[in-house]
């Protein structure tokens, strides 16, 4: 009685490697705009403060807080746009 051969597996239907390395590029990209967001409009702040010579950081906590929202809007956009 010959042995039999095995079958190949069968491929899944979750997605390929290349989907979730391309899922993966666009969730870490997203966060890095997020970053760069917040990271910018808070050092936008810090100069405005710096320039006026303001004794409390009014333009700093705005504008990190504007960016903040800023960001956070974009990724509820970006995410439920795709979806």
């Amino acid at each position: 009685m010959p042995t039999p051969t095995p079958t190949p597996p069968k491929p899944t239907d979750d997605g390929s490697s290349q989907d979730r390395l391309r899922s993966f590029a666009r969730y870490s990209g997203i966060g890095v705009q997020m970053l760069a967001t917040i990271g910018l409009s808070t050092w936008a702040g810090y100069w405005l403060d710096g320039h006026f010579q303001n004794k409390t950081p009014w333009f700093t906590l705005s504008l990190m807080l504007l960016g903040l929202f800023a960001a956070l809007y974009n990724v509820i956009r970006s995410v439920t746009k795709n979806q």
